[in-house]
Parts: structure tokens; C-alpha cells; sequence
């Protein structure tokens, strides 16, 4: 079947995914991803969301963590303050599936502002509960489409921690996730070196060269030796996530 690369990398985050994880999601891409893993090869994924949903089973994709349908559907809701502190602190959920404006070299990502601190030409709407994530979770993977605009060298700000500036920002740090373990993106999907932290690119979408990827990165991208071809998308997948994207389009439409 034919496919867009949007939905390549829907289908790539979503895969990520295993059965029995529990999954805190961000809203947006990786919702979508998170949705399609439950809809698919892991129908015993726990996804939470931020506002206190617990096993939640949306039916469309929500618009925001406040979205009705996420209560509706969910096993259960818990206070804000009691899912950071008693289940995500706890070190209850294993991976946090996170979005970005902005992502550097060492997967710190802003979602703060660009440019100047003082003088932003752009505010974005702040970091919400994803710092928390990524510090917590025993591991953060991060979907977003790939451009110079968001794949910068450095961060204008760092609102989520990755590795920090210099890629030892987790080293001795007590208490702590992995961090960032992959990053996926309508292109490729790339990985922390183990010594660097620095990302690189492990595998490459069908019909993607090295070259469209080096062209859509701010900094010098380094591939490892054995890159892989990223598994294509398979009509299930595809007649699945098309359904779940055009039944939230006619829900939001209030057909």
C-alpha cells in the first residue's frame, strides 16, 4: 500500500511501543503513536495522561489532556499532583512518549520560546508536564518531523532535559530515567551514541537518502556503520490509524 511519511512515522513511533508498558503520553504525534500501538500489536499498553487519566481508551484522539474523552474511557482518574508524585515519581511508568518544537545534538527539547530569552521572536506554550517525564520515566522516546527548524545544534532553551549542553547532564545523577532513547521522525530514526549521548541516525524511512536527512538537520548527523531499513508500514496498520484519524476528524467536526 501507499503511504505518506507522516504516517511512516506514525507506524514507526507506534511499533516502539510493547504490550504490557505503561506509557505516559504527550498530546499530538505521540498520542496518535501511543493510540495506533493500542489499537494494534499491544492492546494491554497503559497509556496515562497528564490530567490523571489511568488506562485510558480514547475512542478518538484527544485534543488536549482536559479532552472528556480521556476521563470517559480511562479505568480511572487521579488527582494531577498524585500521578506525578505517586506514579510517575514512583517510578511507575515506564516510557514517556513526548513531543517538541525544537530538538538539539543531545535531545534536550524546547518548548519555551525562540530565540533571545529577553526579546523571543516566538513563544511556545511552555513545557507542561514533560520535564517531569523525561527526568522520571524509566525511558523517553520523542516523535516530531524533521527540519533545520526543529533539529538544531543547540536549544534556544532547554524546557525538557535530554543529556544537557555537553551530553553529561544525566552522569551520576541519582534517581533518574534512561532519558531519550530513541527519536523518531518522518525520515529516520535516530539514537544516543552510548559514549557521546550525541544522537545519531540508526535506521532511514523507505525511499529516504543520507543526504535529505543531512539536509534537514542543523548539526553535522553521524550514521552508524550497519544502518538499517526501517520496516515499511503493513495494510492493518494503515487501515487503522486512517479509521482513528478520520473518526476524531468527524467527532472535532461534531458530526
Amino acid at each position: 500500500m501507499s503511504y505518506t511519511s507522516s504516517e511512516m512515522m506514525t507506524v514507526t513511533a507506534a511499533r516502539a511501543l510493547e504490550n504490557g508498558m505503561t506509557c505516559f503520553v504527550g498530546i499530538g504525534l505521540p498520542s496518535e503513536a501511543a493510540n495506533l500501538a493500542r489499537l494494534t500489536h499491544a492492546p494491554e499498553v497503559v497509556l496515562i495522561y497528564e490530567s490523571g487519566t489511568l488506562q485510558t481508551k480514547p475512542d478518538i484522539l484527544p485534543l488536549s489532556i482536559g479532552d472528556g474523552e480521556l476521563c470517559e474511557s480511562a479505568l480511572t482518574t487521579v488527582a494531577v499532583p498524585e500521578m506525578f508524585r505517586y506514579w510517575l515519581q514512583g517510578g511507575k511508568v515506564n516510557v514517556g512518549f513526548l513531543g517538541t518544537a525544537q530538538i538539539d545534538r543531545f535531545a534536550n527539547l524546547n518548548t519555551t520560546l525562540i530565540g533571545d530569552y529577553k526579546a523571543p521572536k516566538v513563544r511556545l506554550p511552555g513545557g507542561g508536564g514533560a520535564p517531569e517525564i523525561a527526568t522520571n520515566a524509566g525511558e523517553v522516546f520523542i516523535t516530531l518531523k524533521h527540519s533545520k527548524r526543529a533539529f538544531v545544534k543547540d536549544v534556544d532553551f532547554v524546557t525538557t532535559l535530554g543529556f544537557g549542553r555537553d551530553g553529561k547532564g544525566r552522569d551520576n545523577v541519582p534517581n533518574i530515567g534512561k532519558g531519550p532513547t530513541r527519536v523518531i521522525t518522518d525520515l529516520c530514526v535516530m539514537k544516543p551514541d552510548p559514549d557521546t549521548k550525541e544522537l545519531v541516525v540508526v535506521s532511514l524511512h523507505s525511499g529516504v537518502t543520507r543526504e535529505q536527512v543531512i539536509d534537514a538537520t542543523g548539526w553535522d548527523i553521524r550514521f552508524v556503520e550497519q544502518l538499517e531499513s526501517t520496516p515499511e508500514p503493513n495494510a492493518n496498520e494503515l487501515d487503522i490509524l486512517r479509521e482513528l484519524k478520520a473518526r476524531t476528524e468527524r467527532a472535532h467536526a461534531g458530526e
